[in-house]
């Protein structure tokens, strides 16, 4: 990262891809932009999952693994008060 961007829970609920608007999430402390994503229509994840959330806890019950996103870059990292 260039510089790293920070996000509280607040700011990044903003971020919820709604209305066609940026999508992302936070996983493990970092934040990752799902924005052009063909499985983050609007910000919703099959059905299962919004942006705009941190989904650290939400990973362990994935059909997936973290591999997932290896193929992403964190835009920053998620600031918990």
């Amino acid at each position: 990262m260039a510089e790293e961007k920070e996000f509280n829970l607040e700011e990044l609920a903003q971020f919820n891809g709604a209305d066609g608007g940026p999508a992302y999430f936070a996983y493990l402390g970092k934040v990752y932009d799902v924005t052009g994503s063909e499985t983050w229509g609007n910000g919703d994840h099959l059905g299962a999952h919004q942006a705009g959330t941190d989904l650290s806890e939400a990973m362990a019950e994935a059909p997936h693994g973290e591999e997932v996103l290896d193929a992403s870059s964190p835009i920053g990292v998620l600031k918990v008060d």
